[in-house]
């Protein structure tokens, strides 16, 4: 599985085109040797050496899809599926629309005990969520301020400029991109509205009694196994009610489980 070597680029063409790159040099300057150095140590193999500096990188509080891939890849070659998946999901709520995270999400989960169909969607929420999931946050944020700043450009010339043709032009070609600027604006909060209201978990116990309630008690459905990804609907007492990609629900202990 390939390394992601460049850990911001969208965010730092942003900060280049606008010229607010002082919070990326800063992260460079304090955790770039790091991030190298953990790169360097997964392609030596010494993949535990990987994951510990990754995991000072994401301990800072900084958020990145590269440095969550990698820790994935780091932690599947390590043997450990359900930390990889747990970390190719954070890397997919950044960066919806990579296809190295999707691959390697749908690889490591060809490697985990339960293999569940997810229930068919129609047609058109398939359509929306694949266009509101196609880019980046990063990527959605860049676009905007580009249309924007393209935009109010135009505009600045139309109200200057004594062509007539040349006036049309800007003018409605800056009204275009202000109307995309707000698009992309729009579809910026689509998906972080998708991914609040998807809560996520993967389950780390081996195996997992699912049952019809928040009890030891409670009547047991189905099992589950390590590596599963399930939906979070309700929590009671440490149980958590979870639904799967197929629709069967049920309730787990929530100690058996990451949130992604």
């Amino acid at each position: 599985m390939k390394l992601k070597t460049s850990y911001n680029s969208v965010k730092h063409c942003m900060c280049l085109l606008l010229l607010l790159s002082l919070p990326l040099f800063s992260w460079s300057s304090d955790y770039g040797a790091v991030y190298k150095q953990a790169n360097e140590q997964y392609k030596k193999g010494q993949y535990q050496e990987a994951i510990k500096l990754y995991s000072q990188i994401l301990g800072s509080g900084y958020q990145s899809e590269a440095v969550y891939f990698n820790l994935g890849n780091a932690y599947f070659k390590s043997g450990d599926v359900p930390s990889a998946l747990l970390y190719y999901e954070k890397a997919h709520r950044l960066a919806p629309g990579d296809d190295d995270v999707n691959f390697n999400i749908y690889f490591a989960n060809s490697k985990t005990t339960d293999k569940v169909e997810p229930a068919p969607e129609f047609f058109v929420t398939q359509w929306w969520h694949s266009i509101i999931l196609f880019f980046s946050l990063g990527t959605l944020s860049v676009l905007s301020i580009l249309s924007f700043i393209a935009g109010f450009g135009l505009l600045v010339i139309y109200l200057f400029t004594h062509a007539v043709s040349f006036k049309k032009v800007s003018f409605y070609a800056g009204t275009i991109l202000l109307f995309l600027g707000l698009i992309f604006i729009f579809i910026s909060n689509r998906q972080v509205h998708y991914f609040n209201d998807h809560h996520q978990a993967i389950i780390f116990s081996g195996s997992v009694n699912v049952r019809s309630g928040p009890g030891d008690q409670a009547a047991i459905l189905f099992v589950l196994h390590d590596g599963t990804k399930v939906s979070i609907l309700d929590t009671n007492n440490g149980w958590i009610k979870v639904q799967l990609a197929n629709g069967n629900e049920g309730w787990i202990q929530q100690s058996d489980t990451k949130e992604i």
